[in-house]
């Protein structure tokens, strides 16, 4: 996370790991001492602009001074980075971070120096010479942080080179890849399991977005964590508007998301790589500036895309999940899902990468059933094969190679993905949940989800329809799929339903009114309610159950949502509190001159400051360094570095809309 970034609120809680003991208890074993404390807060706000630590970084922080093991859990945005970062900074001394991706070291490198934070990083992508310079600075002491990657600790000169150099304490970030049970297992993190002989006397701090209760349970015994302690922050984000919609035309829908984003940045996931080259193509051909990232593309198109994105040059980027971890950009304004994912962990995690500036965004999910077909089919292919199969319809990473144990796991994470699609409640609630976490009572409707904003529809006609769609797979002899199905209600002539004699049914085009994605639509909603069964397989063929018959017969009623290409979407509290007090013409001016400043320095945008930042300057119109120096998100750097320019932005403004200047915000500048 890029240190400026403006983190939601948390609501966090903490508790060591044992899940009876209290908040209170964790906090009063966690406090910072008033000189510790003070220091902490000079620092916070002297390099990142913060004025407050939240309950739970607070705790982190005196556990990373005391040197004891934690297990860190907050969501994307939740202020993670701090929690690491600050305690070798207060203590004088190195600590080294262990992340998964170069490009994701470097942004936060860069994001630290602009800081005044020394911080380095030692990975494959610098020059001998780079590297060699890095090991100098280690040696003599120059650097608080240094980012490396997991195979690089599997060297052990390289252990042995650390070891000199006085290393304290291991973050561990992206901790969940350690876990078979978490939702991005990777091989490479179980060498994290040495660090504990190779440096006994270090603490080890592992820190994740997404992680249930038995994958935090794996994450401490894989790295053999010493009595950690456990911080839990709460999963909601509330700042995230999530709508979950039955897919009928992907295109057309995803068109209709981005426009409500226009000139903002977006991510659309699709499952594979020939979706994405599709879906990126029809969108620059309705008129958008988007391009594809897939791990099939050459490694200078793949760079040359996230730089673009990044240094803002790219608004709507097409991707398999392979994009978007080492993307530090906290302005993502939307996030669309034109697959359904295969778990929760990975929706929670994909879905973070909006909004972590703490501003308002939202996150539509296209899903069908048919998806959990998909996932299914290739976690068993690759299961037998043990391994991922990289052809064109496989998404990146693969899907769950290795023992049964783990593709049992994999596939009852991907049942639980299928119950969040077809569920009509909160979608907030229902992630909270999922983790382990209550949702207070006194809390009532979320108002940031399309379930909360009464923009979900039921089909009038439910119990009709389910009723046809039950006698049309009746009628054909329960021999044939969804598509034939839907052909033969809408009363198409295609050649299948011509040579079976299907087109002279009673059954034959009595959905006539209605398109064909809806009707498939309908039938997957039949099968998702065990009203009608799917065979599975290449070619899946649609049965009847034991519930079909009292529908058929009329002695029960069936709810079904009412599938549509265009949304009832509006805009929630949250999105509209945001921009309270917001001079936008302003904004845009400082947008401007933060590309324009980041492209001299070969930077992205948001090394500058982020937009949370921005909107509080356009929000605040200050006049003078002192006031400059109260925006959320200045430290004493970026105001030596960047305060008059943009300073003399303001004024301009100002002057030219004979506008006031110094406003009071009553914003809080909340780490």
């Amino acid at each position: 996370m890029d240190a400026n970034a403006t983190q939601e609120a948390s609501g966090a809680r903490a508790s060591p790991l044992e899940a009876d003991d209290s908040p209170a208890r964790a906090s009063s074993a966690l406090a910072l001492d008033a000189p510790t404390s003070a220091r902490v807060h000079d620092l916070l706000k002297r390099h990142f602009g913060y004025d407050s630590l939240r309950p739970l970084q607070s705790q982190a922080i005196a556990a990373g001074l005391a040197n004891r093991d934690t297990l860190v859990v907050l969501p994307t945005g939740g202020g993670k980075s701090l929690c690491y970062q600050l305690p070798p900074l207060v203590a004088g001394r190195l600590d080294v971070v262990v992340s998964p991706l170069i490009a994701l070291m470097k942004d936060q490198v860069d994001g630290l120096i602009a800081c005044g934070y020394p911080a380095a990083a030692i990975h494959s992508g610098m020059t001998d010479d780079e590297r060699a310079a890095v090991r100098v600075g280690l040696s003599e002491g120059k650097y608080r942080l240094l980012f490396v990657s997991p195979e690089r600790l599997a060297s052990d000169a390289f252990v042995a080179f650390l070891r000199r150099t006085g290393v304290s304490n291991f973050a561990i970030d992206e901790a969940h890849c350690i876990s078979q049970w978490g939702h991005d297992f990777r091989p490479e993190y179980r060498q994290m399991a040495r660090l504990r002989d190779a440096f006994p006397r270090a603490s080890i701090h592992a820190f994740t977005a997404t992680a249930t209760p038995r994958v935090r349970a794996d994450i401490a015994a894989q790295l053999s964590l010493r009595d950690p302690i456990e911080l839990v922050g709460n999963f909601d984000r509330p700042n995230l508007t999530y709508r979950i919609v039955p897919r009928l035309d992907p295109v057309a829908q995803t068109i209709e998301a981005l426009r409500r984003h226009a000139g903002e940045a977006a991510i659309v996931y699709c499952l594979s790589r020939r979706e994405t080259e599709s879906m990126a193509e029809a969108l620059r051909k309705a008129g958008m500036h988007a391009a594809c990232y897939h791990a099939g593309l050459d490694a200078d198109t793949r760079h040359r895309t996230q730089d673009a994105f990044a240094e803002e040059r790219l608004d709507v980027v097409v991707a398999t999940v392979a994009f978007g971890m080492g993307i530090d950009r906290g302005d993502v304004r939307c996030v669309v899902h034109a697959t359904m994912p295969k778990s929760i962990e990975h929706y929670q995690q994909e879905t973070g990468r909006a909004g972590r500036d703490g501003l308002e965004a939202e996150c539509v999910l296209l899903h069908s059933p048919a998806d959990a077909l998909r996932w299914e089919r290739l976690m068993r292919r690759s299961h037998d094969e043990s391994i991922a199969v990289p052809d064109d319809d496989d998404p990146e990473g693969g899907a769950a190679g290795g023992n049964a144990e783990s593709l049992d796991a994999q596939l009852a994470l991907l049942r639980q993905m299928q119950r969040l699609c077809v569920s009509v409640g909160c979608r907030h609630r229902a992630l909270v949940e999922y983790f382990g976490q209550d949702w207070p009572s006194s809390k009532g409707p979320c108002g940031a989800c399309d379930a909360c904003l009464g923009e979900i529809e039921l089909l009038v006609d439910s119990t009709l329809a389910a009723r046809q769609v039950l006698s049309a797979v009746a009628r054909v002899g329960q021999r044939f799929g969804v598509t034939h199905l839907a052909d033969v209600l809408h009363g198409g002539a295609s050649d299948l339903v011509r040579t079976c004699g299907h087109d002279q049914l009673s059954v034959y085009g009595l959905m006539r009114d209605r398109p064909v994605a809806v009707i498939k639509n309908l039938i997957h909603q039949l099968v998702n309610q065990g009203l009608l069964a799917s065979t599975g397989g290449d070619r899946p063929v649609i049965t009847l159950t034991d519930a079909s018959l009292p529908v058929l017969k009329g002695h029960c009623d069936v709810t079904l949502l009412r599938p549509r290409v265009r949304s009832k979407a509006t805009r929630s509290a949250v999105a509209d509190a945001s921009w309270t007090g917001v001079d936008k013409g302003l904004f845009e001016r400082l947008r401007e001159l933060r590309r324009t400043l980041a492209q001299a320095m070969g930077k992205p945008p948001y090394v500058v400051f982020n937009d949370a930042t921005l909107r509080d300057i356009a929000r605040v119109r200050p006049s003078t360094l002192e006031r400059f120096a109260t925006i959320r998100g200045v430290g004493q750097r970026k105001r030596a570095d960047y305060g008059e320019t943009f300073l003399e932005e303001v004024r301009e403004h100002c002057r030219l809309h004979g506008l006031a200047c110094d406003i009071t915000s009553g914003w809080e500048h909340e780490a």
